[in-house]
């Protein structure tokens, strides 16, 4: 089954040649090679609060979403030019939503220097946080713990908001507009016969825009109800082990043998 998600966002920036949390650097090799290298087919880098990377479905410390490309280009900063890292990322709902609410609006890169005994650095997650200093040196005790390998290095934070293009329905229909708007001042019989297709044209522009949000909203239910079922399977399938583990020889509790017919009295 396909996994269900929201569109793609668009490209923004999560990290710019320098230092990272730990004190090595950021060249502008490691930005080339990584833009050059990224391949979600190859190895995909997902989205972690925290760079925790939780094994529960239902876990606040589930992944977020997925990174779907990378590129680099140069950017304008107090210092110089420098070229800095852009991400575009498949967000799950909960992500787009605590973005929205203003939570986690800084991103974090782990990046492995050696990635496959290729000798070539490669995006491997992507972190987000609240702030900038929660993944710098006080930390630092902690990250050992968060990195998926012993030597991954974490870039300093940058601050994003998700924007995300227009669906495919709503450009439609936008086109729709522009194009019968060209033909808007005709006059007589053609004015009346061309209001009448206009209005038709329109009409399933419209419809095609809310079966794209009803698609959406049903890809969305959907995985919910996968996710759920996943776990009440697991639920299952650990229930079924436990029962398959117990003995099924146990002692059984001996019949009552009564009192052969003889009255007690109580004195």
């Amino acid at each position: 089954m396909s996994k269900p998600s929201t569109k793609p966002s668009k490209f923004f920036r999560v990290a710019t040649e320098g230092a990272t949390t730990d004190g090595r650097n950021i060249d502008r090799a490691t930005i080339e090679q990584i833009a050059a290298t990224y391949n979600p087919k190859t190895y995909g880098a997902r989205i972690w609060l925290e760079h925790i990377r939780g094994i529960l479905p239902d876990s606040q410390f589930k992944a977020y979403g997925d990174v779907i490309a990378v590129k680099a280009e140069e950017v304008d900063t107090d210092s110089g030019k420098k070229l800095a890292l852009f991400a575009q990322i498949e967000p799950t709902p909960e992500l787009v939503a605590i973005n929205k609410a203003k939570q986690k609006l800084y991103t974090s890169l782990e990046i492995q220097p050696d990635f496959a005994d290729t000798a070539q650095p490669y995006l491997v997650g992507l972190g987000v946080t609240d702030s900038p200093a929660s993944l710098g040196t006080d930390a630092l005790k902690f990250s050992a713990n968060r990195k998926q390998h012993s030597t991954n290095l974490f870039s300093t934070c940058v601050e994003v908001e998700l924007t995300f293009d227009e669906p495919a329905g709503v450009k439609l229909a936008d086109a729709v507009k522009n194009l019968l708007s060209r033909f808007s001042n005709k006059s007589g019989s053609d004015a009346a016969q061309f209001a009448d297709i206009s209005e038709a044209v329109q009409a399933l522009a419209g419809h095609v825009v809310t079966a794209n949000d009803n698609y959406a909203s049903a890809l969305t239910r959907l995985d919910k109800a996968e996710t759920a079922l996943t776990a009440t399977q697991a639920d299952l399938d650990a229930f079924k082990a436990q029962m398959d583990a117990a003995p099924g020889n146990a002692p059984r509790r001996p019949s009552a043998t009564g009192n052969d017919g003889a009255v007690q009295t109580e004195f």
